[in-house]
């Protein structure tokens, strides 16, 4: 998947784009169906299957405040890639772009610049300034234009907000059906303290760049180590907090640490997708280390027994954590 970044830089594809817009912010159910919807109609018409998307939530400058992302730019990028979406355009919303009416910005940004010959949109898109670009003006203009209804999971439509309302409760069960796959979150391993290595099960320290994530606690996981060509799924217990049996400063946010099973290599600098199968228990403090090690051998024990039970397709992601 080609990514693009600068819309000066735009050229539009010999074969001509099928275009979908919007934040896609976890790309859940709903906007998987949009997803691919586009990848078939462009099947249809041999076109480029293209998502418009935003670095950040485009609230940020509308209201002066965004929610906290489910999924980080580069989180999104690689679920487009999985998608099939085959180009990613991906703008700054700043007081220029805000300022755009939505039928320049289709002419001069979506026809011209990248050739569209039909578009693929949810029910509820708008883009634009004041949120006039909607699949009814886009029809009145001629062009070739696909709806995609709301996807309902159990009365309610699925949406990005309901989605971090289960992921902050500890709801993974809620939150991954939603999702349409486990909740995961993707980080870069950065390097830590070492505490881990020293009690005998060496760890990831994963910068999430400010991606939501499940409640402090310990968690059985699937990790895959993203940009490798065989996209293995290992095994792993991963700690989300403040480490209280460890002397030191408290961090000002939970730290994120991964212990892979039967793994032996250098992630530094590496990307991972951890995807969160079940909650073993909540963050505690330990009367020193050799209790902390105990409980992190049994949470091991106890992580390789789910993952040996647990299916691997994201259908049953274990039960919400308490």
């Amino acid at each position: 998947m080609r990514t693009t970044f600068d819309r000066r830089q735009l050229e539009p594809s010999p074969r001509g784009s099928v275009v979908s817009i919007g934040v896609f912010d976890g790309v859940h159910r709903g906007h998987r169906a949009i997803l691919e919807a586009n990848v078939a109609r462009s099947t249809e018409l041999g076109a480029e299957p293209t998502v418009v998307t935003f670095r950040r939530h485009p609230k940020r400058v509308l209201l002066g405040r965004a929610p906290r992302m489910l999924t980080t730019l580069d989180h999104r990028l690689e679920l487009f890639r999985r998608a099939g979406i085959e180009h990613a355009v991906v703008l700054t919303f700043d007081e220029e772009l805000r300022s755009i009416s939505a039928e320049e910005f289709t002419a001069r940004h979506l026809v011209k610049d990248l050739g569209a010959r039909a578009f693929v949109l949810g029910f509820d898109s708008k883009f634009g300034h004041g949120r006039r670009g909607t699949p009814e003006l886009l029809t009145g203009l001629g062009h070739d234009v696909h709806v995609v209804d709301k996807v309902v999971l159990r009365d309610r439509a699925v949406s990005s907000t309901a989605i971090r309302e289960a992921v902050e409760l500890g709801d993974l069960s809620g939150a991954a059906e939603m999702l349409g796959r486990p909740v995961s979150v993707v980080g870069h391993v950065v390097h830590g303290e070492a505490r881990g290595r020293e009690l005998g099960f060496p760890t990831a320290n994963l910068d999430l760049h400010h991606e939501l994530h499940p409640p402090v606690g310990v968690y059985v996981c699937r990790v895959e180590i993203l940009d490798e060509g065989a996209h293995e799924l290992l095994g792993a217990v991963a700690n989300i907090g403040y480490r209280p049996t460890v002397e030191g400063t408290r961090p000002e946010v939970p730290l994120v640490e991964v212990h892979l099973f039967d793994f032996a290599g250098d992630l530094y600098g590496r990307r991972l997708e951890l995807q969160f199968v079940q909650r073993l228990r909540g963050e505690k403090r330990f009367d020193g280390l050799d209790a902390l090690r105990a409980q992190i051998e049994a949470d091991c024990r106890k992580g390789r027994e789910v993952l040996d039970g647990a299916p691997s397709d994201g259908n049953n992601p274990g039960r919400p954590g308490g």
